[in-house]
């Protein structure tokens, strides 16, 4: 039988915010464990929540970057259920009537085609508390600088059908809200991170699966690994004469395993109502247009600029405008070099992006700026140096934090572009390889690069590459 997946995602994002969402408590990370939290955040009696404004606008902002539907009235509820990490014993969120629904995003396959996916809603909710396994004596601790810091819980239609389709929509995601400016993403810290609800059921069945909830995973390659664990293990189970379980799951990285964690909640399990300390959010016209007047421009609209205004190819387009730092940089680096978008675009996805990965470093923390990549390239422009010296250089700049012309310089790089000089070195070079030199005019024409490596040599290759090829193949033609 042939088997369909299903996916859909739930994304928590952390907001960018310096206090929580109902309280003063500072969201900074790093903090020592039960450093963080107030009387408000731990739900002592006679204590009452605020909300936090910016949590509100930053909602917003998403709604409107993906085509939602910004609700004027939202309502926050209570959301009860026990976890010794949640001291108040329930979670103030939103669940009737959440701020944002029905959006969607665009995400491109593998075959170059784009699917949009559905958003459901997005809804403001307050995290909670971290449990902490010392691994000594079978003791946990309980760290609740966590609680009540917002979160941006982002719930998609369950329209993917591969892994490969739930990790671009994650990343698309995860661009989003940085572009935005409401979330660092930052996964490693928790900031960024999604429940997966995964199902399979018979190809071409319009009914869906039972399906099973994968919690907190923290990377792209965790999301994807254990939803195709989850995947065969399901139809394993079907096919086996069984019947898969509605459950929630914990993903083991280190067995790429997935395991029973508990029997899956309902919304009723929950005990939802509406929260009597707080009233009914309500959102005017005013604010979702001072809101929309403030948005960047967003990856979609961006990458379509440089396929129109630079000429770059869709591919490259979407690699540089992926990530709001590196298209800043980009641009940057085009500015300064006063055009040759295709140059500065291939250095930037190749040198400088190789070397930031090496070191592990993020392009704002670059060891070459923009406008010194950009006076790199105007040395291969001005035919100072080839490209191939230009490498050279380029690491010499990331390892030594010195400019393009001062290495250049220091180095003796630049370019020979004396025609006699290089006559010279061509000359040379035919009267030491006189075997070679008669096989290519007897029609070995594949011995020209025989004859371009030895010049380049004797000349430290420093010889202009255009020059050299055309006063070359003059020479060699007896001419």
């Amino acid at each position: 039988m042939e088997w369909e997946t299903v996916i859909g995602l739930e994304i928590h994002a952390q907001l960018a915010t310096r206090s929580k969402i109902f309280s003063e408590s500072s969201t900074a990370y790093g903090a020592a464990p039960n450093t963080q939290a107030n009387l408000v955040d731990l739900g002592y009696p006679g204590v009452l929540p605020v909300l936090n404004s910016a949590a509100v606008r930053m909602a917003v902002r998403f709604g409107l970057a993906t085509g939602a539907t910004v609700r004027r009235r939202s309502i926050f509820a209570r959301k009860n259920y026990f976890y010794p990490d949640l001291p108040k014993g329930y979670q103030i969120s939103q669940y009737e009537l959440p701020i944002v629904e029905d959006g969607s995003l665009d995400i491109l396959l593998e075959d170059g085609s784009r699917k949009s996916i559905g958003i459901t809603r997005a809804h403001l909710e307050e995290d909670a508390g971290k449990s902490l396994h010392e691994g000594f004596q079978g003791i946990s601790g309980i760290d609740l600088n966590r609680a009540g810091t917002p979160l941006l819980e982002i719930v998609s239609e369950p329209d993917m059908r591969s892994a490969k389709e739930a990790i671009a929509y994650m990343k698309k995601v995860h661009t989003l809200v940085r572009y935005l400016g409401i979330c660092d993403g930052n996964m490693q810290e928790g900031s960024f991170r999604c429940d997966a609800n995964v199902s399979v059921r018979p190809q071409g069945q319009a009914a869906l699966g039972t399906r099973a909830e994968i919690k907190n995973l923290n990377s792209f390659r965790f999301v994807e690994r254990a939803i195709n664990h989850e995947v065969v293990r399901q139809v394993g189970v079907l096919e086996s004469g069984g019947s898969v379980v509605q459950e929630t799951r914990l993903y083991d990285p280190d067995r790429n395993e997935t395991r029973a964690m508990r029997s899956k909640e309902e919304a009723n399990d929950y005990r939802y109502f509406p929260d009597p300390d707080l009233l009914p959010l309500v959102i005017d016209d005013a604010l979702v247009e001072e809101v929309r007047g403030t948005l960047p421009e967003l990856p979609d609209e961006k990458a379509a600029r440089y396929c129109r205004d630079f000429e770059l190819s869709a591919y490259d387009a979407g690699v540089l405008s992926a990530s709001r730092d590196l298209a800043m940089y980009f641009e940057a680096v085009v500015e300064k070099l006063g055009g040759q978008p295709k140059l500065a675009a291939n250095w930037v996805m190749g040198e400088l992006s190789g070397a930031l990965n090496r070191d592990g470093l993020e392009v704002d923390a670059s060891r070459v700026p923009a406008t010194a990549l950009a006076g790199l390239l105007a040395r291969i422009g001005d035919d100072t140096i080839s490209g191939k010296l230009a490498k050279e250089v380029f690491e010499a700049m990331w390892s030594e934090g010195r400019g393009a012309d001062e290495i250049i310089d220091a180095r003796g790089l630049r370019q020979i572009t004396d025609t006699g000089a290089i006559e010279q070195a061509i000359d040379a070079i035919m009267a030491a390889n006189p075997k070679q030199l008669a096989e290519y005019r007897s029609g070995k024409d594949k011995l020209f690069g025989f004859f371009v490596g030895q010049v380049m040599k004797a000349t430290q290759g420093k010889a202009n590459p255009a020059q050299l090829n055309e006063l070359l193949k003059r020479k060699l033609g007896g001419a």
